[in-house]
């Protein structure tokens, strides 16, 4: 296991590693395995990037990222050129039904709201906000239109794990509670691991999967 300053250590290369972060400024801080990301970023995209290379690290427990967006001068736009832009991007694309959701722009903080069917739609319609030019945070409040049920759920998990051949469906349990599953248990590899996980995000109404199923060979 590794202490505090081998993974400050091991964030801090793997920020450097990612060629869509500027890692020099970036402070990394680490406490009982949890990671602080401080600093500022040119983007969204951007802090995006540097806290999915802070999450790839083994031995990241939980991330607590700080990191502020800083716009240079000529990234910056007006919240109406960002409010039609959004307003286009979210129409231009098929995964999205635009017609469902609305949105606020204040100060380049971009708030979503609306009702879809499909978490992949919802989180289409954030990536597409993410990444447009002069905004600096994307608020998701967009909910889905039913929820999930822990015998549904397992249903699938099992029905998708069976096509890959995969011997431990049953050895997954399986807790939902609103729009959130939480999958627990153990499989013998990591795709079946990913299998179970994405069997339950392709479930209607789940909105959230926390993943705590272990790997063993």
């Amino acid at each position: 296991m590794r202490t505090d300053t081998e993974l400050q250590t091991a964030v801090q290369e793997e920020l450097t590693f990612d060629p869509s972060v500027t890692a020099t400024d970036i402070g990394v801080t680490v406490d009982a395995g949890i990671v602080s990301l401080l600093g500022t970023v040119r983007s969204f995209p951007e802090k995006w990037a540097a806290e999915r290379a802070a999450e790839r690290v083994s031995g990241v427990r939980a991330l607590a990222q700080e990191l502020k967006v800083k716009l240079p001068g000529e990234w910056r736009r007006s919240d109406v050129d960002i409010a039609r832009a959004a307003a286009d991007t979210l129409k231009w694309d098929v995964m999205v039904p635009d017609t469902e959701l609305t949105l606020e722009v204040e100060n380049g903080h971009v708030t979503l709201k609306g009702v879809v069917d499909w978490n992949y739609q919802r989180v289409a319609a954030v990536r597409d906000c993410q990444q447009l030019v002069g905004v600096v945070n994307v608020s998701d409040v967009v909910t889905l239109k039913v929820h999930a049920t822990p015998s549904e759920v397992k249903s699938r998990i099992e029905s998708a794990l069976a096509r890959t051949a995969s011997r431990d469906a049953r050895k997954i349990t399986v807790e939902a509670s609103g729009d959130t599953v939480t999958l627990r248990g153990q499989v013998h590899t990591w795709r079946e691991r990913q299998d179970a996980e994405q069997a339950a995000w392709n479930t209607p109404g789940v909105r959230l999967v926390q993943d705590h199923i272990s790997v063993k060979p």
